[in-house]
């Protein structure tokens, strides 16, 4: 047994059914990063970031997460196709399975926390079968005192055994990869996937069912930063809408990139590190992503160019999900303690790639509640399989997989904390201009990071504002460090007409998926739906 702290945790696996002495704890990264190279699981990268494959799986896999249905979570859990019910005996039948694969394998321990917040700290054990995935867990989750570590145990536990595959026809899954999660035992099983992104989210689900429905926290997929003066911006998006860009401000303090609470005094951030996408990563356009994969980070999936060991960022040949992972303080100007004030300003980014949404919009409360609940983005030909012209997404809260609870329940704690605290909600759409994917251009990025620059600094507070013909958002007639004329998106497109057939059908689908959360809606946030007579 390799350990580097007091503590000896044999016998406390031994206590939930792993018999091994072969256990790996607390190690630091440089030990984790030797043991990686030493069983030929990655390489080094020149930069001295550690590079490995996850094999089958380079992303989540929703159709394979579970939450066991038992008293606890019946009634309490939204059932749908992201929380799939599994029944309590299936559990018990996959955990004995996960643990005696442990017997006498070697074993990666490692205590963390999530949270930020002290009133909220939720002591984590993850155990992996490698130890790049407990590099994985060193570099994402917050990082306890070792002098505290005999003094805490854990709130919740993490096995991840991607090695150990589920048999379908006697342990209630759908193939032989699962990620399941026990409330009442409160522990998460993860097999036949090595991907690391299913332990990060696994705790990033537990922490949307039980902040908000036992301390009224507010759980947040978002990121988030702080400026000079103390005012905190929360930034909403799915995947591939800028929120770690946007949010990796040299001018501002990063709260964190990923996942936040709000509460009643505060935004905290639940992680102690980033995951950030990394394909076509560049110095000049996000230079402190790129200089934070360094020794100690965790690239994913990627590629190098041939004959050397430097990254081609480019290549997707593997997967368009490459990754990387590194502690917050990686970033020159994180914030530590990860913990900033009330928000005086949301963005809600979107990447439209219809080419309709105008780059940057002011929206009324109403409007924020409908924009929130809808979670809207769209995925461009050649991110998922066939694909071949721009398919809209989606996701209520703008994270639909990870929220146990029904989406109405965020969005009610939500409108009440923009309210009492009068923030300003923005949507800023980060795809396509002047048409759609194929026809129009992408928005640089220069222009958006102008714009929310704009917002952040009061600068569009003052100015005229224009109202979007079908989706009623206010539209600011200038911006300082943005084109006058792409600020309105119908005059980006040679072809008008065309434009306004493409807001309508956009705006058709927005009612129609809203259709699914109508019964449960206050009347005044279905009046901002946009118009589509």
């Amino acid at each position: 047994m390799q350990v580097s702290s007091v503590r000896n945790p044999v016998a406390e696996l031994r206590e939930i059914g792993i018999n091994t002495a072969n256990i790996h704890y607390q190690l630091p990264p440089a030990v984790l990063v030797t043991q990686t190279l030493s069983r030929e699981q990655g390489v080094l990268a020149n930069d001295g970031a550690l590079a490995v494959h996850t094999g089958e799986f380079t992303g989540r896999s929703p159709k394979d997460k579970f939450i066991v249905k038992d008293e606890l979570t019946a009634n309490t859990v939204n059932w749908n196709d992201f929380n799939q019910p599994i029944a309590p005996a299936y559990f018990d039948a996959l955990y004995n399975r996960v643990t005696q694969y442990f017997a006498g394998k070697e074993v990666w321990v490692r205590d963390c926390y999530a949270c930020a917040h002290a009133d909220y700290r939720t002591n984590i054990r993850v155990i992996t079968e490698t130890p790049w995935a407990n590099l994985f867990a060193y570099n994402m989750f917050l990082r306890p005192h070792e002098e505290a570590l005999d003094f805490e145990t854990a709130d919740w536990t993490i096995i991840q055994a991607p090695g150990c595959l589920a048999d379908p026809a006697t342990d209630g899954t759908r193939q032989g990869n699962f990620s399941v999660v026990n409330f009442s035992k409160k522990i998460i099983l993860i097999g036949g996937s090595a991907y690391t992104g299913e332990i990060k989210k696994g705790i990033f689900s537990i922490l949307n069912y039980e902040l908000p429905l036992y301390k009224g926290v507010l759980s947040m997929h978002c990121s988030a930063n702080q400026g000079k003066n103390g005012d905190t911006a929360i930034f909403f998006g799915l995947s591939g809408t800028g929120k770690t860009t946007l949010s990796a401000n040299p001018e501002r303090k990063l709260i964190g990139d990923d996942e936040h609470g709000w509460d009643a005094e505060s935004v905290f951030n639940f992680e102690g590190g980033c995951y950030a996408k990394c394909i076509d990563l560049s110095e000049e356009k996000e230079p402190q992503i790129f200089h934070a994969i360094r020794e100690g980070a965790l690239l994913e999936n990627i590629r190098f160019y041939a004959g050397t060991q430097q990254v081609n960022f480019s290549d997707k040949t593997i997967t368009e999900n490459t990754r990387v992972s590194y502690p917050l303080h990686y970033i020159d100007n994180a914030m530590e303690p990860s913990i900033g004030g009330i928000p005086k300003n949301i963005f809600f980014l979107t990447c439209d790639a219809y080419g309709v949404l105008p780059p940057v919009s002011r929206l009324t409360p109403e409007q924020a509640m409908y924009q929130f609940i809808s979670g809207y983005t769209a995925r461009v030909a050649g991110t998922e399989t066939g694909i071949t012209e721009p398919k809209s997404t989606f996701s209520a809260c703008f994270g639909a997989p990870f929220l146990p609870l029904h989406p109405a329940q965020y969005a009610q704690i939500l409108g009440e904390k923009m309210r009492r605290n009068k923030v300003n909600v923005w949507l800023i759409n980060t795809g396509w201009t002047g048409g759609p994917y194929g026809t129009g251009q992408r928005i640089k990025l220069s222009y958006t990071r102008a714009m929310v620059a704009a917002a952040l600094n009061g600068e569009l507070d003052k100015l005229a504002y224009m109202e979007h013909s079908v989706f009623g958002f206010a539209v600011p007639e200038i911006c300082p460090g943005v084109p006058t004329d792409m600020l309105d998106p119908r005059n980006t497109w040679e072809d008008k007409a065309a434009y306004d057939l493409k807001a309508k059908e956009l705006a058709n689908q927005f009612v129609q998926n809203f259709s699914k959360y109508a019964t449960q809606t206050p009347a005044e946030i279905l009046a901002a739906a946009p118009k589509v007579g």
